[in-house]
């Protein structure tokens, strides 16, 4: 049985299918009632206080819906963690990876009927410091590629066109990052292009690159690609696409519950979350908490 009580929607204006739609609150009021439910919508403008409209809607709600992108998605999970809320999700985001693991459908009155269905599973969690994730969290060339990016489109470059320019100036001058983890107790030292810490394991060759067949699993898995130079990146990702990555000898793949990430040179380090980045002081605590959040599924 779905749960008792209201239904509130985040909708996050400035997502990528959201934009240039100005009538898309009075649509969602629609296609819930037409499911059977009543919906409360609360638009979310860019540069408004994300945090507080969403604390404050979470607080009477049993479902709050994230419809926006895996940023939204992110920020809902943040406030319903440790609560009763369900989080449900409308992925109106340009990719929506944590929608695509979920298998939840990229249709607005499919999607709708999954949430109005209320079929509740729990999944987990990663936590850097004090900062929720849901699909992954990395340093090195991903940050400052995004940096780089956004330099870009304050000079007027559109999104697309910001992030392949961005991408191509930042692989040739990159160096790398030099980290000390700690993993689960095991000491490594090691300079890399990237730190990635998914929440479960992603899949790094083929067609299913880049996605995840569990969320359930109660395990962090942090790749690095320590024997690499920047540059060759390219290469690396021509041969994950055709299935050659992994047994390329150029990942080092650990699973582990718990990572501690130092710099010993520099303290403050970029961090992306979801596809966005902050700065952050090392060093980084990352753990998963199995199971925490409560999300509305398909069903099976």
């Amino acid at each position: 049985m779905p749960p008792p009580g209201p239904i509130a929607v985040i909708l996050n204006a400035g997502a990528g299918t959201a934009m240039g739609r100005p009538n898309l609150a009075a649509e969602l009021v629609d296609l819930f009632r037409a499911a059977g439910r009543h919906a409360e919508i609360s638009t979310l403008h860019p540069g408004q206080d994300a945090n507080a409209m969403i604390q404050q809607v979470s607080a009477s709600a049993a479902i709050v819906v994230a419809a926006g992108g895996d940023g939204t998605v992110r920020s809902v999970a943040s406030a319903v963690l440790g609560s009763s809320a369900a989080l449900g999700i409308l992925p109106l985001g340009t990719l929506n990876h944590f929608a695509r693991d979920l298998r939840i459908p990229f249709d607005l009155h499919q999607a709708i009927a999954v949430i109005v269905a209320g079929r509740i599973e729990h999944v987990d969690i990663g936590m850097a410091n004090d900062r929720v994730f849901v699909n992954n969290s990395s340093i090195g060339i991903y940050p400052s590629i995004v940096d780089e990016r956004e330099a870009l489109r304050r000079q007027g470059h559109r999104k697309w066109s910001a992030m392949a320019l961005a991408t191509l100036r930042v692989l040739r001058r990159y160096r790398g990052v030099k980290v000390s983890l700690d993993i689960d107790g095991r000491q490594h030292t090691w300079r890399t292009p990237f730190v990635f810490v998914g929440n479960n394991a992603y899949a790094i060759d083929g067609i299913g690159l880049g996605a995840r067949a569990r969320l359930d699993e109660g395990r962090l898995f942090v790749y690095l690609t320590p024997r690499l130079r920047t540059r060759d990146l390219p290469l690396l990702f021509a041969k994950a696409l055709i299935g050659r990555a992994r047994q390329s000898g150029e990942f080092e793949i650990v699973a582990a519950r718990e990572v501690w990430i130092h710099r010993s040179r520099s303290r403050r380090v970029h961090v992306a979350f979801d596809g966005e980045v902050t700065t952050m002081n090392t060093p980084l605590h990352f753990r998963t908490h199995p199971k925490a959040l409560r999300v509305v599924l398909p069903g099976s």
